[in-house]
């Protein structure tokens, strides 16, 4: 019973329930920290401190957000992105697993070699819709596809965002082992282990696309404001910048590993070289505002959920009174971790910033149990990727919606949401579970 009034517990069933009734993401998360630190014996005051405080720790992520919303509409303003789903269409025919592949691929580059991540979705997808009105194309399965990789590829690989990823594993790994251990966890070893839970992803993957969300489903035609009809798909000097802009974002990513600084390096790229005019500048940010702006504020939100539930003492007080629960069985264990892991990402909304909350205690407990490095590389890799899929915070989740919803046709929870959450936690939860008792 402890366990259920955990403010974690009530805290992110209650955002999940009031999510599921279609209540909006930001109200939905007000009530649920404010009603997870009243559980946690805070007061209304404290409740309001912490969440300001807890604001600042997403503020890199809205940050990038943002500038890459307004580099998505300066890509927009130009007309490559236009040109770009044109040509798209033009090879896909009426092939929808043609559709589905080039998505994929494109969203697979967004995270590791052009890390501008979801500010491609609400700009390329958009144009898409109608054609994938005429293949009858499910979009439930689609926002799968784009979900997949947004997140797989950060797991696997070592590069981009997930060369940030895997650092975050590695360094809060070894920030929490004992000085007799023995223990040393680098990248490679992250590495050597991360493809598991990937290929589990994929399993999820080929099961929504092939048969959950392979049967036709009708949607109607809706024209859509700022769409523009042209055939002319020849690239122009601007279209040039923009691209050297998107090389510039790449090589400040790789150099500095910051991707707001990458983001804004781009934007002067566009604007030196008068891509776009010098008076159009302030209606590009506004437009990126737009684009990116809820997502954005979402995630400083989830930073304050996040620093809320640090302050409750609900995380340590939660896998604490779950150790009885083990009863040292590593299978039992395993799988109370990566619960946990879900229960918190879920409510964080990012698995960036759900591995330092659990690292300072799966870390020991892993150890105590008799985990490996590599098995415990594998359970916190899974404890923080389990419910950023799925979760109503998440931009994972929040990424595709932006794009498949542009002509109101597409339900956050339950065409986005629900899906990713069904079809990629359970394979990660599972893959988790055994690897950790062989490696």
């Amino acid at each position: 019973m402890s366990n259920l009034l955990n403010p974690v517990v009530v805290g992110v069933v209650l955002l999940c329930v009031l999510c599921l009734l279609k209540i909006n993401i930001l109200l939905s998360m007000l009530v649920s920290l404010f009603t997870a630190g009243l559980v946690g014996g805070m007061d209304i005051v404290a409740i309001k401190n912490s969440l300001l405080a807890g604001l600042g720790g997403n503020g890199e992520t809205a940050l990038a957000y943002v500038l890459l919303g307004t580099l998505a509409a300066c890509m927009a303003t130009t007309g490559i992105t236009e040109i770009l789903a044109k040509k798209i269409a033009k090879v896909v025919g009426g092939n929808k697993w043609l559709m589905i592949g080039i998505l994929l691929i494109i969203a697979c580059l967004s995270q590791n070699l052009v890390p501008i991540h979801i500010a491609y979705i609400p700009i390329l997808v958009p144009p898409l819709l109608v054609l994938m009105n005429k293949m009858k194309l499910d979009r439930r399965g689609v926002a799968c596809t784009i979900a997949f990789g947004h997140k797989a590829p950060y797991i696997a690989i070592p590069f981009g965002f997930g060369a940030i990823f895997m650092g975050i594993i590695r360094d809060n790994i070894n920030a929490n082992v004992g000085d007799d251990w023995g223990w040393k966890v680098t990248m490679g070893d992250v590495t050597a282990v991360n493809w598991i839970l990937a290929v589990a992803m994929f399993i999820g993957l080929l099961i929504a696309v092939f048969v959950t969300y392979r049967k036709p489903r009708e949607y109607k035609d809706v024209q859509l404001e700022g769409i523009k009809e042209t055939e002319d798909l020849t690239l122009k000097y601007e279209h040039w910048v923009v691209l050297a802009a998107l090389v510039v974002v790449v090589a400040v990513q790789i150099w500095c590993g910051s991707l707001p600084v990458a983001a804004l390096a781009g934007l002067i790229v566009i604007f030196l070289f008068r891509a776009i005019k010098p008076s159009d500048i302030d209606a590009q940010f506004q437009e990126g505002i737009k684009l990116m702006g809820f997502i954005a504020f979402v995630m400083l939100v989830a930073g304050g959920f996040a620093q809320v539930i640090k302050d409750t003492g609900a995380v340590d007080s939660l896998v604490q009174s779950s150790i009885g629960l083990m009863g040292g069985s590593k299978w039992i264990a395993a799988t109370v971790i990566t619960l946990i892991g879900l229960l918190v990402t879920m409510g964080i909304g990012t698995s960036f910033g759900t591995v330092p909350v659990l690292a300072v205690l799966y870390v020991p407990l892993c150890h105590q149990m008799g985990f490996s490095p590599a098995a415990t590389i594998v359970l916190m890799s899974a404890a923080a990727a389990l419910g950023d899929a799925g979760s109503p915070a998440s931009d994972t989740t929040l990424g595709p919606t932006s794009g498949l919803n542009a002509d109101g046709q597409h339900d956050h929870i339950w065409d986005t949401c629900v899906p990713t959450f069904l079809h990629f936690n359970i394979p990660l939860m599972i893959a988790a579970i055994v690897a950790a008792q062989f490696l």
